[in-house]
C-alpha cells in the first residue's frame, strides 16, 4: 500500500508538473470558451464553478479568516492551474484511448479505498488531496481515475510518468486535439502537454520527495 501510495503522489506531481516550454493558442474565434479540446469548449463558466467547488471547500476546511486568506494567496494561480487540469485530463484520456487503455469504476474504488486506508479516513483523503493538490472532495473519484489512467499508460508504454516516451504520447494527444487556449489562461505546449506559464513549486517539491523514495 505505501508503494500505491507513493505512486499516486508521483503521478499527480508529473502531470502536474510537466516542464514549460512552446507554443502559443489563439482563441478569439472561440467567445466565452477557456479552451477548446478536440472541438469541445471548456467554458469559462465551467471553469469557474470548478474553482468555485475548490474555494467553497478550503473555506468549509479553514474556517479561520486569517488563515484563510492565507490559503487564497498560496493558491492565487488556482483558475490556471484548474483549467489546465481539465485540459489535461482530456489528453491524457486520449493518449489512453489510442493506447488502448481503459479505467473501470471498480478500478478507481480500488484505489480509492487503499489511499484512504493510508490516510486513515475518507475524510482525511479529500482533506490531502484538496491542500496538495487543488481537488474539490467531489472530484477526487475523476482525479483517480486520471492517476489510473496515467498509471496504465505508461505501463502499456514500457516507461513511467517522468520519461519521454509517456510525454511523447500525451504531446500526439495535444496534437489530435488541437488544444486551443484562451490566451488570458496562458498557452498551450503542445510538447509538454502543459500550460507554458504552470507555475507550482509544491508539486516540484512533492515529485522530488517521491522520486528519492521510490524503490530502485
Amino acid at each position: 500500500m505505501h508503494r500505491r501510495r507513493r505512486t499516486a503522489l508521483v503521478l499527480t506531481a508529473a502531470i502536474a508538473a510537466a516542464a514549460p516550454l512552446l507554443t502559443a493558442c489563439g482563441n478569439e474565434a472561440h467567445p466565452g470558451a477557456a479552451a477548446v479540446v478536440g472541438g469541445q469548449r471548456i467554458t469559462v463558466a465551467q471553469l469557474e464553478n470548478r474553482v468555485d467547488e475548490v474555494r467553497r471547500a478550503q473555506r468549509a476546511a479553514v474556517p479561520d479568516e486569517t488563515q484563510y486568506r492565507q490559503v487564497l494567496a498560496s493558491t492565487s494561480s488556482l483558475t490556471r492551474d484548474t483549467l489546465h487540469n481539465m485540459v489535461l485530463d482530456r489528453v491524457l484520456h486520449r493518449a489512453a484511448q489510442d493506447a488502448g487503455v481503459t479505467v473501470s469504476r471498480r478500478e478507481v474504488q480500488q484505489m480509492r479505498g487503499g489511499l484512504e486506508q493510508q490516510a486513515g479516513s475518507a475524510k482525511a483523503l479529500q482533506t490531502a488531496w484538496l491542500q496538495k493538490y487543488g481537488i474539490a472532495p467531489q472530484r477526487l473519484d475523476d482525479n483517480l481515475r486520471l492517476q489510473l489512467e496515467a498509471q496504465k499508460l505508461a505501463t502499456r508504454l514500457g516507461t513511467d510518468p517522468s520519461r519521454p516516451a509517456f510525454w511523447k504520447a500525451l504531446s500526439q494527444a495535444s496534437k489530435e486535439l488541437h488544444v486551443d487556449l484562451n490566451p488570458r489562461y496562458g498557452a498551450w505546449d503542445v510538447q509538454k502537454s502543459s500550460r507554458v506559464d504552470a507555475r507550482t513549486p509544491w508539486v516540484r517539491e512533492v515529485t522530488a520527495t517521491g522520486a528519492q523514495q521510490q524503490p530502485a
